[in-house]
């Protein structure tokens, strides 16, 4: 009997403990998936891009939604109070910040309407979706291209095959791989400075309906780890260019590298006065990169920025074969107001 009775209550006991021991592990995991959003949404509410991996987890700011609930889930299997309001918390944060934009759809027009503009950019990695971007511009026909990622097949295929009569006004800068970029026009364009960066940025002065407008291709390097410098330094240069421009009629169009979660990209904004296309018709949250998943997954990083002196008619993302970004075509509306 005291053998039976000793080998049974150490299996009693352990039983008992099972349930509390399973309410710690669920705590404990629900703090570790609480980290990465906790972390991430701070940076957003303090308007900084911090450091990696800061950056790279603010771009999928949506998909952090998904451990923050997990993380609510957990602390309320581990009856954690402190960890119920504590994802409550973020859950709350993130999904005030993930929400849809105020589009400005009401705003009155700012004045009498010169010219209406469609605009195109693609980034087509590596060249790799030329063949599809030229099916793109004949078929949607826009006024202005902004291509990024365009090598030497790239900028060899528009020569060949993209009529002088249907795009007279070229701005090409030939590049390898990820290098290169181009802007095709059927308004007429004088030069500009562009922006000095590793990946090129050219730009023009476009001549809309006889009114002078900046347009500039922003391709910035991406935010990889032990890259967060070069890419804030970009940022950075885009920043400075919309500064100089603020009273002008402007156009900056191209793949960014960044979503309205970064800072960097806000302060581009904010410097300029410049306005989000996509945002103001409301698809702020539809994803360009990567172009395999749909939203609310993905990241917004192709953009469409005007001045004030534009109001945006129409925007759609486009999928193009053989690269890994959406295509965005915009329609605008350019208005007398200077």
């Amino acid at each position: 009997m005291n053998s039976a009775f000793s080998t049974a209550a150490p299996d009693a006991a352990d039983a008992s403990l099972r349930p509390s021991e399973g309410r710690h592990a669920a705590a404990w995991l629900a703090g570790l998936l609480l980290l990465a959003p906790t972390v991430a949404v701070g940076c957003r509410a303090a308007d900084t891009d911090a450091i990696t991996p800061v950056p790279q987890l603010l771009a999928f700011l949506p998909w952090l939604l998904l451990p923050a609930g997990a993380g609510l889930l957990l602390a309320l299997i581990g009856r954690w109070r402190t960890g119920m309001i504590w994802a409550a918390a973020v859950l709350a944060v993130t999904g005030w910040f993930v929400r849809p934009y105020d589009t400005g759809l009401t705003d009155d027009p700012p004045g009498r309407v010169v010219a209406r503009v469609t605009v195109l950019t693609s980034n087509i990695e590596f060249g790799n979706a030329t063949d599809a971007l030229l099916t793109a511009i004949r078929h949607e026909q826009p006024d202005l291209v902004f291509i990024e990622e365009c090598d030497r097949t790239c900028s060899d295929a528009l020569a060949a095959r993209v009529s002088r009569s249907d795009y007279p006004y070229r701005n090409v800068v030939a590049g390898d791989s990820a290098s290169g970029s181009a802007i095709l026009s059927k308004l007429p364009l004088r030069a500009a400075p562009g922006i000095n960066s590793e990946l090129a940025m050219p730009g023009s002065v476009a001549d809309v309906a006889g009114h002078p407008v900046n347009v500039q291709l922003a391709h910035p390097l991406p935010p990889r780890p032990g890259g967060i410098g070069d890419w804030r330094r970009d940022l950075g240069r885009v920043r400075a260019y919309a500064s100089g421009v603020k009273d002008e009629a402007t156009l900056v169009a191209g793949d960014f590298n960044a979503t309205q979660d970064h800072a960097a990209f806000r302060r581009i904004l904010d410097s300029g006065s410049l306005r989000d296309s996509a945002t103001l018709v409301g698809a702020d949250r539809t994803p360009s990169w990567p172009a395999t998943v749909r939203r609310p997954l993905g990241a917004q990083i192709d953009h469409v920025l005007v001045s004030e002196d534009f109001s945006v008619r129409s925007a759609r993302f486009l999928d193009l074969a053989d690269t890994d970004h959406r295509a965005l075509l915009v329609g605008l509306e350019l208005y007398d107001v200077r």
